[in-house]
This record gives structure tokens, C-alpha cells and sequence, in this order.
């Protein structure tokens, strides 16, 4: 075997271990260039939504990392409740006209149109993607307020979530919702716990039958891959033309 070829080998090789002592986690970094990325994609890709934007921040003091700092942000996006008089109509629809209108509804959801009722009342949401040091993941962060600007409670943030969503978080440990003050803006905010990201990453990348990607390309869709799981516990969901442009 020649010098050349020896060298190829044990690059493989050096990949491969890379791979298989991965632990789910990514550097500060990474998450920098995987968030540019992301929100560049999604606003090329998504033009109709509101876009995310890379907010830059002062250094943490007792951090060495020469990176830059900062978290994406996608803000005042509006979220519909229905009142009282909605739900009991729609618990007289037939559930043909029912199963349509979801149907209507998941087509808005993948082409980012943003629907407006005014016989709903209207909620914001603000979301932060934020790099936590302590996880070496990302985090979801998220605050809730009504037009007038009076924040909602946990519990009435909850019912804004998807029927599934709602469901699940009590069981799930990667999902879990709890409060906490925002790295960067030192005010209460509600978050997805991350502590358990980083083996559910790990899952979503290495747990399956097929061959093992390399470390860069797991780098590279990490993110967006991340995002496709935890958006759907508070009801925001990819585009389909970001997932098949991967």
C-alpha cells in the first residue's frame, strides 16, 4: 500500500471515530455559523414570514471565546385563539369540512402564511435561539404577550401550544418548558429545557440503520435539524422547501 493511499485511510478512519465520539453538542462556533446559515436560508427560502435576524451581543466577561456572541430572533409573530363562540362552532362542523380545513391549514403552515382572524384574539410571540455554555446546544427561548403588552402565564402559554405539543411535554425531558432569566437580555423568559438535546441529537444523527454522516455534514444541518423537532412543540414548523433543499 502506498504512502498516498495510507494517508486516505487514515483520514477515513479519523472521521469515523469523529463521528462515533460525537456526543451531541456543538461549539459556540458552529452554532454562530449554523445560525447565520439558517436564517439566511429562511429568508431566501420563505420570503412570506417574518425573517430571523442574528442580534449581536457584549461578550460574557467570564468567557474566553474570541467568537463573536449573540442569538437569533424572530419577533412579533402573531398567534390566533379561538374565542368561545369559535370552538362551539367548530364542535358542530362534520368532520369532513374539519378534516379539509386542517388540511387548508397545514398548506398555510408549509407555504409560512401568516392568517388573521379578527373574530380570534390576538397573542405575540417572540422566539431566541440562544447558545447555552453550559449544554453546548441550543436553546429555544420564548415569551408570550397579549396586544396590550401584558405577558401570559405559563399555563396560558401552554394552550397556545399544539393539542400534540400539550400532551407530550410532561413526559418528554427534551421538551419540558421552564422560566428562566435570558442570558443576554437578563429579564424572565420562558425556555425548552436543553438537558436532554444533546442525546436526542445525537439519536436523530447516529441512532438510525443507515451510514453514518461525516462530522462537517452533521455540523452543517445540525441547526435546521434541531429546529424541525423543537418548533413543533410551540407550533413553528420548517417550510418543506428548507428541509428539501438540504
Amino acid at each position: 500500500m502506498c504512502l498516498a493511499t495510507l494517508e486516505v485511510f487514515w483520514t477515513v478512519i479519523e472521521v469515523m471515530m469523529d463521528v462515533c465520539n460525537w456526543d451531541g453538542t456543538v461549539s459556540a462556533k458552529d452554532f454562530r455559523i449554523g445560525a447565520l446559515s439558517f436564517a439566511q436560508k429562511w429568508e431566501s427560502l420563505n420570503s412570506a414570514f417574518p425573517p430571523w435576524s442574528w442580534v449581536p451581543c457584549p461578550k460574557h466577561s467570564w468567557l474566553a471565546s474570541h467568537e463573536e456572541e449573540g442569538y437569533l430572533s424572530l419577533e412579533n409573530i402573531c398567534i390566533s385563539r379561538p374565542n368561545e363562540e369559535d370552538i362551539d362552532q367548530n364542535s358542530q362542523t362534520d368532520p369532513g369540512e374539519e378534516e379539509t380545513s386542517c388540511s387548508e391549514k397545514e398548506d398555510d403552515i408549509d407555504d409560512a402564511t401568516l392568517v388573521q382572524s379578527n373574530h380570534h384574539e390576538l397573542h405575540y410571540c417572540d422566539f431566541h435561539v440562544v447558545y447555552s455554555y453550559t449544554f453546548r446546544v441550543p436553546v429555544l427561548y420564548l415569551r408570550a404577550y397579549c396586544s396590550d403588552g401584558r405577558p401570559l402565564l405559563l399555563d396560558e402559554i401552554e394552550k397556545e401550544l399544539p393539542a400534540c405539543s400539550s400532551k407530550e411535554l410532561p413526559e418528554t425531558k427534551w421538551a419540558f418548558i421552564t422560566q428562566e432569566e435570558h442570558p443576554y437580555l437578563k429579564r424572565p423568559w420562558y425556555k425548552l429545557h436543553p438537558c436532554g438535546t444533546s442525546e436526542f441529537m445525537k439519536l436523530l444523527f447516529l441512532g438510525g440503520d443507515t451510514a453514518q454522516p461525516k462530522l462537517e455534514v452533521v455540523l452543517e444541518l445540525y441547526l435546521l435539524s434541531w429546529f424541525s423537532a423543537v418548533g413543533q412543540v410551540v407550533g413553528l414548523t420548517i417550510p418543506c422547501k428548507m428541509l428539501n433543499d438540504r
